[in-house]
């Protein structure tokens, strides 16, 4: 099983999402900014780095908002999302294809890695 921590970045009524390189595994398809926990890291931690590795920015990482697990054709996954907002720097995309604040209600016009459709279904309720 991978662990996966990744942030729900709030800015006011939109969040940000992150489209994957098209070279990477689910590319092109839109995600949650975050990654793979490496030994010894807390989910925290691992958000924390991957953020400022990816968007060179420093989160604050709030409450758990959500946790999947989810069985790709290649990989086991099991997603930690934190409710985060930016404590400090500015947006870079260092990694992603592209990167969009968005609201609840454009979550449709949006095509997402399938392991985040349980959390889309729960943003869209709230």
């Amino acid at each position: 099983m991978t662990e996966v921590a990744a942030a729900l970045i709030w800015n006011g009524d939109r969040f940000m999402i992150c489209r994957r390189p098209e070279n990477k595994a689910r590319g092109l398809l839109w995600e949650f900014p975050g990654g793979k926990l490496e030994p010894g890291e807390t989910a925290q931690e691992a958000l924390l780095r991957e953020c400022m590795e990816e968007l060179d920015v420093v989160l604050n990482v709030g409450e758990l908002f959500m946790d999947v697990t989810y069985s790709y054709p290649d990989m086991d996954v099991h997603l930690s999302l934190f409710n985060s907002t930016i404590a400090s720097g500015h947006v870079k995309k260092l990694e992603h294809e592209d990167i969009c604040w968005i609201t609840k209600e454009e979550i449709p016009n949006y095509d997402f890695c399938p392991a985040d459709a349980g959390i889309l279904a729960k943003l869209q309720k709230t």
